[in-house]
């Protein structure tokens, strides 16, 4: 129990969790998780129909997507800009695919990937979770993004900007903080971290660059941890297995345990 030193403390404090418990929405007010749970299928139908279930007419698809978008979405619903970041989406997906493929040689089919991989199955989440993000439905891109890490073990922030063709192995523990941006033909093995050097602040930071920079064609292996807002990893670097990295990396470099 909190002490205080007198009933006009006791009492500020009083009304300081009162206020914030005001401003909470109600439980019919917030979005249903069976609804965004339901939205990501029929997604994953439209991206990738007949691989889960039977998906039926593509168009019967997108209604069911569009009238779960509008039930979920009741602050401000955009549908025409949702349909079209999903038809960009898909396209980068079957290029995060092709590269899944092309970088697992222990891969023997897209189906494989499509049916078993939890690492495409965090990226699938992501692009999805993104959209919503942009469209400043937090709430929902966090319901989305933290299912798929209790599914998955990887912890991609909504927030996040991720380009394309974009592979991660194994995944498990993966971190990848709101404001990390991340280039195209990236790599990333299990346990890796890409996170904030430093908290302390708490909100003050909340529209601060907190997380690292990492350009095309890098490679990130296990359990290395990137930190900070202003480090960035230029094109062509290789982060080898165990390091931590609190400093900006120049193009075409290595970094390893000395």
């Amino acid at each position: 129990m909190p002490k205080f030193n007198t009933a006009d403390e006791a009492l500020c404090d009083y009304a300081r969790c009162f206020f914030i418990l005001m401003k909470l929405k109600t439980f019919r007010e917030l979005p249903n998780k069976k609804d965004i749970k339901n939205i990501v299928k029929f997604i994953r139908d439209y991206i990738f129909p007949d691989f889960f279930r039977k998906s039926g007419k593509i168009n019967n698809t997108k209604k069911n997507i569009s009238k779960l978008y509008l039930k979920i979405v009741s602050n401000n619903p955009d549908l025409n800009d949702f349909i079209k970041q999903l038809d960009d989406i898909t396209v980068i997906l079957k290029k995060d695919l092709e590269f899944f493929f092309d970088s697992d040689p222990a891969c023997k089919s897209y189906e494989e990937i499509i049916l078993t991989y939890p690492g495409f199955r965090a990226v699938f989440s992501y692009r999805i979770s993104h959209i919503f993000y942009n469209q400043k439905q937090y709430l929902t891109a966090r319901i989305i993004s933290e299912y798929t890490h209790s599914k998955t073990g990887i912890d991609i922030h909504p927030g996040a900007n991720i380009g394309e063709y974009f592979f991660i192995d194994h995944g498990t523990g993966i971190v990848i903080g709101e404001t990390t941006i991340i280039g195209h033909h990236v790599k990333i093995y299990q346990g890796v971290t890409l996170g904030a050097l430093s908290l302390k602040n708490g909100r003050g930071l909340e529209n601060e660059k907190r997380h690292p920079t990492v350009c095309d064609n890098v490679t990130i292996y296990a359990n290395a941890s990137i930190f900070g807002g202003k480090t960035v990893i230029g094109s062509n670097v290789i982060i080898g297995a165990n390091c931590i990295v609190l400093k900006s990396v120049k193009e075409n470099e290595r970094v390893t345990l000395s």
